[in-house]
């Protein structure tokens, strides 16, 4: 493993008065970073009493760490997310998305986590049947992938990129700000995601809460479905949407499920 990376960045709103809630901790996935949260997710909590926290795993966003993402592993985020959590005033419900889901995971069969929640979660058979299927619908999609440069974006790779990811509708100036937050990923977090893994099972009593959408090519409903059979519980799948649901103009569809589970009491966990 790396050394500990002590520059993160993280992303924040706050309700207006401290309430007892406790707080939630957003991981995003790959080639992005903590900013994926922020124009819906964070506000619309934090409206509704939970300080929502967001962070920027190393090598990604405004975080230190981008000298050594080349052998950064999903363990090397699993820290990055437990020093941001060990930071916060009580232990958070940690939600992640894709490849952030994993890293929940991880955490999940490391040791007692508060509660989690699962967006998108990669499948317990791995990544690799994934990127099959995607090949299969889009052959050059893995090599746009490590053609990604914010700045300097070419024109066919996010043709090509942008319906894995997003809706036809999703809003121009969010899919405009999306761009220039693409970065390159870790290629030893992908091969650790790669193939199936002996997964240790969680060392909590608290089942996570799964969801997926309609509209992913990526984490498709199935995959949704077997997480969550690995967990032992039930998969919430929203009609719609793209993987990118947490920009989708239909966000608040995934947002309401989330909140709905944790007034349930994941709050109180």
């Amino acid at each position: 493993m790396l050394p500990p990376e002590p520059n993160l960045e993280v992303r924040s709103r706050l309700p207006e008065r401290a309430n007892g809630r406790p707080p939630l901790l957003f991981v995003h996935g790959g080639y992005c970073d903590a900013w994926c949260w922020e124009p819906y997710f964070l506000p619309w909590f934090a409206a509704r009493g939970y300080s929502a926290y967001a962070l920027s795993l190393r090598g990604h966003g405004a975080s230190g760490g981008r000298e050594s993402l080349f052998v950064a592993g999903i363990d090397d985020y699993a820290v990055d997310v437990t020093r941001v959590a060990s930071s916060l005033p009580a232990p958070p419900v940690l939600v992640g998305h894709s490849m952030g889901a994993a890293v929940v995971e991880r955490l999940m069969a490391a040791g007692p986590v508060r509660a989690a929640a699962l967006f998108a979660p990669v499948p317990p058979s791995g990544l690799g049947p994934v990127a099959g299927r995607l090949l299969a619908w889009q052959p050059e999609y893995l090599m746009n992938l490590q053609r990604l440069d914010a700045p300097h974006l070419a024109g066919d790779a996010l043709a090509a990129l942008r319906p894995m990811y997003f809706s036809d509708d999703v809003a121009p100036e969010i899919l405009a700000q999306a761009v220039t937050h693409l970065t390159v990923e870790s290629p030893r977090a992908i091969l650790d995601l790669a193939l199936p893994s002996p997964r240790s099972r969680p060392r909590t009593s608290t089942k996570p809460f799964v969801l997926g959408v309609a509209g992913d090519r990526i984490a498709t409903p199935a995959d949704v479905a077997a997480t969550a059979s690995y967990h032992g519980t039930t998969a919430t799948i929203v009609p719609g949407l793209a993987h990118m649901m947490m920009l989708e103009r239909g966000w608040e569809t995934v947002a309401q499920p989330l909140l709905q589970w944790l007034e349930r009491g994941a709050n109180r966990a």
